[in-house]
C-alpha cells in the first residue's frame, strides 16, 4: 500500500515528535506510546519557557489559554499556540506551535504538528494531523467502530491489519478538512489533499486529490 508512511505523509521538521515518529514505518504505530513521550518530552523543557501549572502539563510561555479551557495530562502546548473557549483536551496531547485548539473542541491522543487548526467544535482522538493541515468546523475523527473491532486500514482491495481499537484519523501535511465531515476509524488523507464538506470518508485518500460528495476521488489539476 503506497504513499501512507510516516516519510509520506509528514514533514517532521515540523513536530518536536520528530525523532519520536521516526521509530515507526506507519503513523497509527505510534499512537500506543504517546502518552509516554510527552512525558518523557516535558521534563526536558525549559521552565524559562515552559510553565508547568500541573504535573505532566507543559504550556509556553507564550500560548494563550483561555480560563473555561480544561487542560489534562500528559499535555504539552506549543509557542504561540491559542486554546480557545471550553476547549477539552483530555489528555495524552502534544500541541504544537502557532496551532488553534478552538471553542468546544476536544483531543485525546493526538500529535499535532505545528501550524495545525481545530478551530471549532471539533472531536480529534487517537490521530496524528499534519503540518498546517486544518479541521472545518463540526468536522470530526471517529477513533472507534461499531462493532469494536480493531481497525484495518483499506485502499481499494489492500487490507492492513492494525490489531488496534482505536484508530482516528492521519491527515498529511496541508490537509482541509470541509465542514461537518466525518472521518471514519483508520482514514488517511494524503498531502494537499482535500475533503469536500458533509463527507463520510473511510479508507486512503491519495496525495494531492479531492473526495467529493459520494466518495468519488479526483487528481488535484
Amino acid at each position: 500500500m503506497d504513499n501512507i508512511r510516516i516519510t509520506d505523509l509528514f514533514d517532521l521538521s515540523h513536530t518536536a515528535a520528530a525523532d519520536y515518529l521516526k521509530g515507526f514505518e506507519y503513523p497509527w504505530e505510534a499512537l500506543k506510546g504517546i502518552s509516554s513521550f510527552i512525558i518523557e518530552l516535558g521534563s526536558t523543557l525549559s521552565p524559562d519557557e515552559y510553565d508547568n501549572p500541573s504535573e505532566n502539563v507543559w504550556i509556553h510561555k507564550s500560548a494563550k489559554v483561555f480560563p473555561s479551557a480544561y487542560i489534562g495530562a500528559p499535555c504539552i502546548i506549543g509557542a504561540n499556540t491559542e486554546v480557545r473557549h471550553c476547549a477539552f483536551i483530555r489528555g495524552s496531547a502534544l500541541v504544537g506551535e502557532n496551532c488553534v485548539v478552538g471553542n468546544s473542541a476536544e483531543l485525546k491522543n493526538v500529535i499535532i504538528f505545528d501550524n495545525v487548526q481545530t478551530p471549532h467544535y471539533n472531536y480529534v482522538g487517537d490521530s496524528i494531523l499534519g503540518y498546517r493541515s486544518h479541521m472545518g468546523a463540526g468536522s470530526i475523527t471517529s477513533n472507534v467502530k461499531s462493532d469494536k473491532t480493531n481497525v484495518v486500514i483499506k485502499s481499494g482491495e489492500e487490507r492492513i491489519e492494525t490489531g488496534i481499537k482505536k484508530i482516528g484519523a492521519m491527515l498529511g501535511d496541508f490537509v482541509e478538512v470541509g465542514c461537518n465531515s466525518v472521518l471514519n476509524p483508520g482514514t488517511i488523507v494524503g498531502r494537499n489533499s482535500n475533503i469536500y464538506p458533509t463527507s463520510c470518508v473511510r479508507g486512503v485518500v491519495p496525495a494531492d486529490s479531492i473526495w467529493k460528495t459520494g466518495g468519488v476521488i479526483v487528481k488535484k489539476n
